[in-house]
């Protein structure tokens, strides 16, 4: 256990680390605005000129909705810990509020796009939810000063993946950008296993009947506002997008009610199960909601999604998790990476469906290409995320950033100030 005069010293460093790391970035970031950004009237127009793509631009109400979603309803779905509501809210919208500066400005330099507008916010708000997946796998493991870290760093590596499948593999801008549950369930998997394990006796790590209704509050928001998510940067496909996302999510639901009931020991629904099952329709049709030609089709992945959810939460904590010694303190591979692998294979053989009705199956060579290049884009994707994720989690383990004692895991008191009653509730 950690003495006196090294709580005194971790509480010292803390504060001038975070403060400093903070007053650090926001200045770099003001002063790279200043001299970086052009005005911003008439963005959108050269923005989608340059990118030769066609869409409406983004609406305001469409914008709120996924802000909504990304800080409040992901920063309650993460309040699953029964000592760390304070650290799973603030943190999140900290890292937010700083990764969307940090994300505009790496597309402005990276990508040479045309500064700020509402388009670019988009995008960066989308590419945040990487961040905030990967801080689910590691949440109450790393302090504020990791995830600060983790957040720049994990946008760049996404930024590049990104880049590496439109310019090699003919990924469209919007659909790149959707790739985000993939990176960020792999990454945040391949960071957690360069943290420490928590004690076996440690308490701390498991939820309460409050918790779980805050975290499942943030799950029905996050739900609420799935279909703008999806749609936000889509092209022409804006409404059939909204209509294939909000079906499958309807049927995610349903089914994660039912899945629940049939797999629990005494036939009661389970709140982990509705928790986790109920988004894996919006995983699910993602990247292939404005292929989906038929609501049925939608209608069968959501159904597919909440399924492998469900028997994977169980799989994977039983089997895989201990194998690989993982803690995966909010289950981010079954909630969001199973169902983006079946999401990605599912879009794989829409495309060649539709590229093979567009040819009359007549031009095998197209389909198989087609085909190639779709499974390398998702490929590409999850093992450039495991790789970078473990290069970060090897990073964010140096003495420079003091990592959290074991002891200290899964509880605010080492970052908010906390009231006796609430820490005996």
């Amino acid at each position: 256990m950690p003495s006196q005069s090294d709580s005194l010293g971790f509480r010292c460093g803390f504060r001038c680390s975070v403060t400093g790391l903070n007053l650090l970035l926001q200045a770099l970031l003001l002063i790279r605005s200043f001299f970086g950004f052009p005005d911003v009237s008439d963005n959108y127009s050269s923005l989608v000129s340059r990118a030769s793509f066609t869409s409406s631009p983004v609406s305001y109400p469409a914008f709120q909705d996924v802000n909504h979603m990304v800080i409040f309803g992901f920063g309650f779905f993460l309040m699953v810990l029964r000592r760390y509501g304070f650290s799973s809210t603030g943190f999140n919208f900290l890292l937010v509020v700083l990764g969307v500066q940090f994300s505009v400005l790496a597309e402005d330099l990276l990508c040479r796009t045309a500064g700020c507008s509402l388009w670019s916010l988009a995008k960066a708000l989308v590419s945040m939810t990487a961040v905030v997946i990967s801080t689910g796998a590691v949440l109450g493991k790393a302090n504020p000063v990791q995830l600060i870290v983790m957040t720049l760093v994990e946008l760049i590596f996404f930024y590049v993946s990104r880049w590496i499948n439109r310019k090699f593999l003919e990924v469209p801008e919007h659909l790149s950008v959707m790739h985000v549950f993939l990176f960020g369930a792999y990454f945040g998997l391949a960071l957690a296993s360069r943290f420490p394990e928590a004690p076996p006796g440690l308490d701390k790590n498991r939820s309460t009947p409050k918790s779980e209704l805050f975290s499942v509050l943030g799950t029905v928001f996050v739900w609420v506002f799935w279909p703008s998510f999806n749609s936000i940067l889509a092209g022409s496909e804006k409404m059939k997008t909204v209509l294939s996302t909000y079906l499958a999510l309807t049927v995610s639901a349903v089914a994660a009610f039912m899945l629940s009931a049939l797999t629990s020991k005494d036939g009661k629904f389970r709140m982990a199960d509705i928790r986790s099952a109920v988004l894996a329709g919006g995983v699910t049709v993602s990247y292939t909601a404005e292929l989906i030609k038929h609501p049925w089709i939608a209608m069968i992945l959501g159904l597919l999604g909440s399924v492998i959810t469900i028997l994977g939460s169980h799989c994977v904590q039983r089997c895989f998790n201990p194998a690989l010694k993982l803690q995966d303190t909010s289950g981010v591979h079954f909630t969001f990476g199973l169902p983006a692998v079946l999401g990605a294979v599912a879009a794989v053989v829409l495309r060649v469906v539709a590229r093979g009705t567009e040819t009359q199956w007549n031009e095998l060579s197209r389909l198989g290409y087609d085909a190639f290049v779709n499974i390398g884009a998702f490929c590409q994707t999850i093992s450039t995320a495991l790789v970078t994720g473990l290069v970060t989690g090897l990073i964010l383990n140096i003495k420079l950033l003091k990592a959290v004692h074991v002891s200290k895991y899964f509880d605010d008191q080492s970052y908010w100030e906390v009231s006796l009653k609430m820490i005996s509730d």
